[in-house]
């Protein structure tokens, strides 16, 4: 069995783990050949720097950057493969974002080592040009295939992929948005041209496997799941994919208990996973080709 096709026959495994003290519990998944992958991500932080207020009524002093932080730092201590990613949404929601214009979470972001994200429709609340100044201050790429923006400020700005070297695998990433028209104004995107979503991700995914990569993940701004049948979802883009191993979404501000998995046109498995909002949970999927396995765990930012 080739190991590009490693997520055909697996092992997942999904627990909720609270935080205290930044402590944390994880499937144990070690390899001696070095081949372990961790991934850890976000979606929809919405400019959330400070945990929620102590007296709030549903997330009591839940989150914050400080704690991912902790978090992060102690697993990239036990882990020599780890990839940060996000899903988009990154802007708008808390009084930083007013006041900063994104810069404030450009540099948290940077500073946590994200190693790449997605923009999501929120992300052009302040217009291209707002967005390009606030980008100056990451130091990761924005993942963008089926956005078009040639004719725009963003022509350099994003790229549609990038490929990852961890522990001997060759990762290869990429970003999908969602469309913009009715959810953002126009004057705030301009001329970007929206591309169909499954055939701009397939075209993508086709290329890097091309390129010899063992593992496909998509950054996706799509949403989860709608009830609307005429909507792309993560669920649509999985089912009529190919090539995809792992879809990170966003954008519905899904909470998980654990992920889902779905055919795709081969009749391969697909995960796609999700992290709710404003940085309360940080998704983790620990995967060893070597034992054709993954495990998984949303840890909750308490």
């Amino acid at each position: 069995m080739k190991r590009r096709l490693f997520l055909e026959n697996f092992v997942l495994t999904s627990v909720g783990i609270l935080l205290t003290d930044f402590s944390f519990g994880t499937t144990s998944l070690k390899t001696e050949n070095n081949e372990k992958l961790v991934i850890l991500h976000t979606n929809d932080t919405h400019s959330n720097i400070d945990p929620f207020p102590k007296n709030h009524s549903k997330y009591p002093g839940m989150g914050g950057i400080a704690k991912r932080f902790a978090v992060i730092q102690k697993i990239r201590k036990s882990e020599p493969n780890v990839l940060l990613l996000d899903s988009g949404d990154i802007f708008q929601g808390t009084p930083y974002f007013n006041t900063f214009n994104g810069v404030l979470e450009m540099k948290c972001m940077s500073k946590l080592g994200y190693d790449a994200s997605t923009m999501g429709n929120h992300d052009f609340d302040i217009g291209m040009d707002g967005f390009l100044a606030a980008k100056k201050y990451a130091d990761f790429p924005f993942l963008c295939a089926n956005y078009d923006f040639s004719n725009t400020i963003l022509s350099e700005a994003t790229q549609p992929y990038k490929i990852f070297r961890k522990g001997g695998l060759k990762i290869g990433i990429f970003g999908i948005g969602i469309k913009l028209n009715g959810l953002v104004p126009t004057s705030s995107y301009g001329d970007t041209i929206y591309q169909d979503p499954i055939e701009i991700a397939n075209m993508t995914a086709a290329t890097l496997k091309k390129q010899k990569c063992e593992l496909v993940i998509c950054l996706s701004h799509l949403g989860f799941e709608y009830q609307d049948a005429t909507k792309v979802s993560d669920i649509k883009l999985a089912q009529n994919s190919e090539n995809i191993d792992i879809i990170l979404g966003g954008h519905t501000h899904t909470f998980m208990e654990k992920p889902a998995i779905e055919k795709n046109k081969r009749r391969q498995n697909v995960i796609i996973n999700q992290v709710g909002w404003a940085g309360l949970q940080l998704g983790r999927i620990d995967i060893e080709l070597s034992k054709k396995s993954v495990g998984n765990q949303n840890i909750v930012i308490d």
